[in-house]
């Protein structure tokens, strides 16, 4: 049975995430190698990854030194006004990033060259949006 009233991460808590996961892969590790140098679990270091566990100070220093970057580098570029959107929004951001190949598929079009490659995906993926979903 699904929990109901099961609270809205914090935008913070998805960001700081979001950038935990983007560092990890960026390293090329596991979830289960970060959660070991951590001691923790991996099913852990998902729900930190998700902002569904709000990560301590302790535990972000912790991060900061397996993955050689420092703390203020989990926070990088959430002032710019990003967060302000609602994670309940189903267009938002955040909630793009929850999804199970959202962070995928970011990072694949983000090795993509700049230019018309670029713009030929994103026209595909805005046609595919005005598609009728299939039920």
């Amino acid at each position: 049975m699904a929990r109901e009233n099961t609270p809205t991460p914090h935008p913070i808590d998805v960001h700081v995430g979001l950038c935990v996961r983007g560092r990890r892969h960026e390293l090329g590790m596991s979830q289960s190698t970060l959660a070991d140098a951590l001691g923790v679990s991996f099913q852990q270091v998902q729900k930190y990854e998700r902002g569904a566990n709000r990560v301590s100070a302790s535990m972000l220093w912790e991060m900061s030194e397996a993955m050689e970057v420092p703390v203020t580098y989990f926070y990088e570029g959430y002032g710019d006004g990003a967060h302000r959107a609602s994670p309940e929004s189903p267009n938002s951001p955040s909630r793009f990033f929850q999804t199970p190949d959202g962070f995928d598929l970011a990072q694949a079009f983000l090795q993509l060259p700049e230019g018309p490659v670029r713009k030929i995906v994103l026209t595909v993926a805005r046609q595919l949006a005005t598609l009728p979903t299939p039920h």
